[in-house]
């Protein structure tokens, strides 16, 4: 995602970014953005609650958070570009 895609977007975007206690896997300070991208390990009862809580916290910053699955990555890529290209666009 990074290599192929973020880096060289056309608003700036961190990889793991501190936000207070949390590090994020992706954030653009300008559209107020954080990408996640989620391993299998997120689907399980308590990852579900974790990510809750962490995206309801990181949330207060005035920040969207988006949740990609990996396999989305792999499989859908061109899509979740897209689909981040209008989300970023929606917070601008």
């Amino acid at each position: 995602m990074w290599f192929d895609f973020l880096r060289s977007y056309p608003i700036k975007f961190r990889r793991q970014s501190v936000i207070n206690k949390y590090i994020v896997d992706f954030y653009c300070p300008q559209a107020k953005l954080i990408i996640e991208l989620d391993g299998s390990q997120h689907f399980e009862d308590k990852g579900i609650e974790h990510d809750k809580i962490r995206t309801e916290f990181l949330e207060q910053y005035g920040t969207t958070v988006i949740r990609i699955p990996n396999n989305f990555v792999n499989k859908r890529f061109r899509d979740v570009c897209e689909y981040i290209d209008n989300c970023d666009k929606a917070n601008l």
